[in-house]
């Protein structure tokens, strides 16, 4: 035996997942994003789930709208035992209501920790040693359901969101499965969760990736690590005597005490650009120019002259 399953998802993370409920259960469609124009010549994109899914000629619904009435009939119709969610869009209680085990989400944290949109950039911004991942049964408000399982995933000290992103997504899918098996075997155990215990990682905004030098070296470190390789922090900087928009891919973190101001540009335009915060130093590693690819420092500072010795505020 095996459930029937509605698989909802959209990005790179859900296909881990997708990929062994295709393999143990009996996966009725996949549900994701309508295509969307994108590059210069506008093609339509699909989605990476999307895309597994007509390489394995898995059924594709792109419901523009999930309240549409064809749509809800569509989904009734295929007479689901479960719906599994993995980085998807608010669903409606019309959708998640439809299948008698209900619908169950995967959460790329400890809920209820870092509840929301970021929670694997805010673990890594907010200096945390560990994560993990959830799985739970969805209720009316966001990331609130009854908890299914957790797996704990330590942050390494070099990890950035990408690295966690992929540890996060493989142990997640393992989770997805093993909370899939236990619901088919009346063996899952639901647990409320602690509302005291609640933190959030809302949407990143442009204006929040801004590096802040007047922080300390720790905290610029974890910020950089946590929004690299995306949306990343950046930092403003005089090139040829051009305000110039800079992110920050990768960075190493100096203690030291200095008498700089915070934003302190130091750079011999050969090797190293090092910037002062408000305990030492940020070491830039790899940068990306507006406009241009990743680059690491000596190859940036080969076409590129600092023509200011201060950090140019946003």
């Amino acid at each position: 035996m095996s459930l029937k399953v509605v698989f909802m998802g959209t990005p790179e993370f859900a296909i881990p997942t997708l990929d062994l409920l295709v393999q143990h259960h009996r996966v009725m469609t996949v549900v994701t994003s309508p295509d969307k124009p994108a590059g210069r010549g506008l093609n339509m994109n699909q989605s990476p789930v999307k895309q597994y899914a007509l390489h394995h000629t898995l059924p594709v619904l792109q419901p523009l709208y999930l309240k549409d009435q064809t749509f809800l009939s569509q989904l009734k119709f295929l007479d689901a035992d479960i719906f599994v969610v993995v980085a998807f869009r608010m669903l409606p209680e019309q959708v998640w209501k439809i299948p008698p085990h209900g619908t169950y989400n995967l959460h790329a944290s400890l809920l209820p920790k870092y509840r929301g949109a970021a929670p694997i950039n805010f673990a890594i911004i907010n200096g945390e040693k560990e994560t993990g991942v959830t799985t739970f049964k969805i209720q009316h408000q966001t990331d609130t359901g009854s908890i299914a399982l957790q797996q704990k995933v330590i942050i390494d000290e070099r990890d950035t969101a990408k690295k966690l992103h992929d540890k996060l997504m493989n142990t997640g899918a393992q989770l997805m499965l093993k909370t899939l098996n236990a619901i088919e075997h009346h063996q899952i155990e639901l647990m409320p969760q602690q509302e005291s215990e609640v933190s959030y990682a809302p949407k990143i905004t442009k204006e929040f990736c801004y590096i802040n030098w007047n922080n300390t070296s720790e905290s610029i470190y974890h910020f950089i690590r946590g929004l690299s390789p995306y949306p990343a922090a950046y930092a403003y900087f005089s090139i040829h005597h051009k305000k110039t928009y800079c992110k920050i891919l990768w960075a190493e973190k100096i203690t030291e005490q200095h008498s700089y101001l915070p934003g302190k540009i130091i750079t011999d335009q050969k090797k190293h650009i090092r910037v002062s915060t408000a305990n030492g130093y940020i070491d830039i590693q790899q940068i990306q120019p507006e406009g241009k690819k990743p680059m690491h420092i000596e190859e940036f500072l080969r076409g590129n002259k600092i023509t200011d010795t201060q950090c140019i505020p946003a």
